[in-house]
């Protein structure tokens, strides 16, 4: 199932960046084999701020194989399964693959095919590289940081890892875009996604507006400047999200509000207009919102076509018959969590829909005996030697 059904994929590494790489290309189909520590495994079994559910989505369509990576034995097993491979992720600090021999240029050496995926705070070059990288540093570093929050206030942040989500889409777009090249040249090569340069790719002009005038965005709070009326406005039991900003929308945001004539006055008339008074208007639009329910104004925004939602927290989702239609929330069976929902597959394919195939590995190196004895010939015995000695 899925459009990369032929894939088979390597993940190494831990925590988000990797792993979630890992989760994208298998929602797609591709066989994806976790290499784990032997022991406690991958961190994020452990992660959730409530329960330690995490892995259930993280870990999801994956098999899990463990080899201490630290360990000439289990470097060997590993360039083994490696040589099987279409595509190799890891998002270990640059330099950590050289020192255990596992190189990408030595393992393309003998596997010219490979792609490999890497995954790191600052990149693979450049004066950085050989620092500790995490998502909310390049978050600061990529100019995310600094814009989020009020002007009045230090900056805030995001309550998702997003610039290791980001790092992770980029490392797939990258081994998809790999994947091509290979089907016309027949040659892998080495993907490098840095986290403050993933960040930094989705700031818009912040880049070219400072290089062009000198202008420097800054905190902004709940609006982004010069575009209004697009704000959350208080009701009387809630809050709701409005986007009128074009003109056509605006006028009828001011017929749904009972004064038509806003939308020829010369204050909000215009795009432009609206920028300049944007506080002014934002006063005007919650004097209205708060004399009316989410559902009443929910009621008009439909009615007049205008882009409008409700701040839905996970229990407005799963209850939301719109998600349900398009299977953007899954019941997944699991032993563990009876009754447990998560995100679906996305994007959607018409003709090679991806799925959530299996589980998260249970338990770690779950598939020991069908990929390194499947695969690699290991017998039992060598399995419960190897594991004896703290390979696997």
């Amino acid at each position: 199932m899925g459009p990369l059904s032929d894939l088979k994929v390597i993940e190494m590494g831990q925590l988000i960046a990797g792993p979630f790489c890992g989760q994208l290309l298998g929602d797609m189909g591709a066989e994806v084999v976790k290499i784990e520590p032997p022991g406690a495994g991958d961190p994020m079994r452990g992660w959730g701020q409530a329960a330690p559910v995490w892995w259930e989505v993280i870990g999801r369509n994956k098999k899990s194989v463990s080899l201490n990576l630290r360990d000439p034995e289990g470097q060997a097993l590993a360039r083994r399964l490696i040589a099987q491979a279409d595509v190799l992720i890891e998002n270990f600090k640059p330099g950590t693959l050289e020192s255990w021999g596992l190189s990408p240029d030595a393992l393309r050496a003998e596997h010219p095919t490979l792609i490999v995926a890497r995954m790191s705070g600052y990149g693979q070059t450049g004066p950085y590289s050989d620092r500790a990288g995490f998502g909310g540093i390049a978050e600061a570093m990529g100019g995310w940081r600094r814009l989020v929050g009020d002007p009045d206030r230090p900056p805030s942040r995001m309550g998702v890892s997003i610039g290791d989500s980001l790092t992770a889409s980029y490392g797939a777009m990258g081994v998809l875009a790999a994947l091509h090249h290979r089907e016309r040249s027949g040659q892998g090569q080495i993907i490098d996604a840095a986290l403050y340069e993933s960040v930094l790719q989705v700031m818009e002009s912040l880049i070219t507006e400072y290089s062009a005038v000198g202008f420097t965005r800054e905190r902004s709070g709940p609006i982004l400047p010069g575009i209004a009326p697009s704000n959350v406005y208080p009701c009387a039991d809630g809050e709701y999200m409005i986007g009128a900003n074009g003109d056509s929308l605006f006028r009828r945001l001011a017929e749904a509000m009972g004064r038509p004539q806003l939308a020829d006055d010369p204050r909000y008339a215009t795009h432009e207009a609206r920028g300049r008074n944007q506080a002014e208007l934002d006063a005007l639009i919650a004097d209205w919102t708060q004399t009316l329910t989410v559902a009443e104004l929910e009621a008009l925004m439909l009615a007049k076509g205008i882009p409008a939602g409700r701040l839905y927290a996970p229990r407005d989702m799963v209850e939301d018959p719109h998600f349900r239609a398009r299977e953007a929330i899954l019941d997944v069976a699991n032993p563990k969590w009876p009754g447990l929902k998560m995100q679906g597959v996305f994007p959607k394919f018409s003709a090679t829909p991806g799925a959530v195939r299996g589980l998260a590995p249970q338990s770690v190196g779950e598939h020991n005996a069908e990929i390194l004895g499947g695969r690699l010939g290991l017998s039992p015995a060598d399995l419960e030697s190897l594991k004896a000695r703290g390979v696997v």
